[in-house]
């Protein structure tokens, strides 16, 4: 393999694998970095997951999910807020300072989207200042459109960086995923706005392929797959002045059937190709 100095596999892209055995594949094919999920580390243990990675002198890019801050009754604000404290103690035991936010969805019965933005405003004026104490950032991630109603009513980078900007960028930036903005034709110009803030925490590239599965949620395509020019996205973020790792992540039935060391090779091949 080419150079992948930049390059960060997601632990979703090959959950097929155990931490363990990720990691392992990982310093045998020369990756030299991971995201990690929450579910599958607290699963593994997290002080343990910290010191297999560490010990194995991988690099934790990001941790995967806070956010789900759209409640709106008290004590559904209290245990997301709650939540998101651990989220972010995670991600500093791990070595990680970003904490990647899917923001929520709209509460049962609602149709208020501004309100919905607005309860993430309040939640991230409480959880920003606990992030920086903690040495982690905030990273909202826009999601495509479609995910709007169940799952993030932060739909376009504009509406994240509305957001984010609230707040140093030391404490809250974004998350910039090609699959959920490629479609945008303002995102080019929203990306270059991050990183003219220092608000690009985190970069991740999939590929958009049709027809999606149900539900769509494990429609990301495989790099080179799909109609993402993914050179062009990452040309883009380094113009923005964005220089850190490279996320690919991928939810993908397919890929997960297969041998998940076969995948990871495959994906940073793919990586090399499409992407530098």
């Amino acid at each position: 393999m080419s150079d992948l100095t930049r390059f960060s596999v997601n632990q979703m892209t090959v959950k097929q694998l155990p931490l363990p055995e990720l990691v392992a594949a990982c310093r045998d094919l020369g990756v030299p970095a991971v995201g990690l999920w929450r579910e599958p580390v607290q699963e593994y243990g997290v002080e343990a997951a910290a010191k297999l990675v560490r010990d194995a002198g991988l690099t934790v890019t990001t941790l995967c999910r806070g956010g789900f801050l759209t409640a709106t009754d008290p004590a559904g604000r209290a245990r997301a807020l709650d939540d998101n404290r651990r989220a972010v103690e995670e991600a500093a035991t791990l070595g990680t300072d970003v904490l990647v936010l899917v923001s929520g969805g709209l509460p049962a019965g609602s149709r208020d989207l501004p309100g919905a933005r607005e309860r993430i405003a309040d939640a991230l004026a409480e959880l920003g200042p606990y992030a920086e104490a903690h040495g982690v950032k905030l990273a909202v991630e826009p999601l495509h459109p479609m995910f709007a109603a169940d799952r993030c009513v932060v739909s376009t980078l504009s509406q994240a960086l509305d957001l984010a900007e609230r707040f140093p960028a030391r404490q809250v930036g974004v998350t910039v995923d090609t699959y959920h903005v490629w479609w945008d034709e303002a995102a080019p110009a929203q990306l270059a706005r991050a990183g003219a803030g220092g608000r690009i925490h985190a970069f991740q590239l999939a590929d958009w392929t049709t027809p999606l599965p149900a539900g769509a949620l494990t429609g990301r395509g495989q790099l080179g797959d799909g109609a993402v020019d993914l050179r062009h996205w990452r040309e883009l973020a380094d113009a923005a002045g964005y220089t850190g790792p490279i996320e690919v992540e991928l939810f993908n039935d397919a890929l997960w059937t297969r041998d998940g060391r076969e995948v990871l090779a495959e994906t940073a091949n793919r990586f090399i190709r499409h992407a530098l």
